[in-house]
């Protein structure tokens, strides 16, 4: 049935539909069948430590959990809304954790699997940010809070990227070309998977004289939307909320 790759779903108490437009994919035929599903980042708006007692997080759990127990392996790269999801969580919800960077072969043809945050490297205060939260002082420092006090400070934390959002330009926010090829390039890859930047589209192109594709996975905000992958072809495609 092929491979399915997801990612910037930005699962939030604040939009109950996409929650259960989720599970209900999860519960689907589609998924069951699948080979594998991939979680490319961002399943959550926000993510302040495993944990959390909030119902989100157990019904994300109890869906993937599910689609493990199928049979289908689930894996799951961390975003830049998600970074501080752990090990614990990851068995709980029966995740399979990558690195972002990963190279997994797709029916005979290696493909470079990321988020896709770490590409935009013209937009360099959000790079200061990402290296600054990404350190493991930084990360053991905020998980060391009381819950109430992460849920006050991711709270702080969106409105601020969303000020950083809406007064940046859309081209130092979208992926860098350069640091695209050179990305392909260590990872010995003509083909790239990653999400983050929410323009939903396959492009392709020519990487040192061989003809390369980089897909970039649309988010959940409106819909849902799913990239469909197995040995002939390559389905970008939106799914309704009905």
């Amino acid at each position: 049935m092929g491979t399915l790759f997801i990612a910037d779903l930005h699962l939030d108490d604040s939009r109950p539909q996409i929650t259960a437009l989720f599970e209900r994919y999860l519960a689907g035929d589609e998924v069951r069948r699948a080979d594998a599903l991939y979680i490319l980042g961002d399943l959550v708006e926000a993510w302040i430590g495993d944990d959390d007692d909030a119902e989100l997080p157990q019904r994300i759990a109890a869906a993937t959990r599910a689609v493990r127990e199928a049979g289908v392996p689930v894996y799951f790269m961390v975003g830049n809304r998600d970074f501080l999801l752990g090990k614990d969580y990851a068995r709980r919800a029966g995740f399979e954790l990558l690195d972002d960077g990963s190279v997994h072969d797709l029916y005979g043809r290696p493909t470079l699997l990321m988020h896709g945050d770490v590409l935009c490297t013209d937009d360099t205060a959000y790079q200061a940010v990402r290296k600054q939260v990404r350190m493991p002082e930084w990360k053991a420092q905020i998980l060391a809070m009381p819950l109430e006090a992460r849920r006050a400070f991711a709270a702080k934390s969106r409105a601020e990227s969303r000020a950083h959002t809406g007064s940046t330009m859309e081209a130092i926010m979208d992926v860098n070309a350069d640091a695209v090829a050179e990305a392909m390039r260590r990872a010995g890859t003509t083909r790239l998977i990653h999400g983050h930047t929410h323009r939903p589209a396959i492009h392709r192109f020519e990487l040192d004289g061989a003809p390369a594709e980089r897909i970039v996975l649309g988010d959940w905000y409106d819909q849902g939307s799913v990239l469909h992958v197995d040995a002939d072809c390559v389905e970008l495609r939106g799914l309704p909320l009905g």
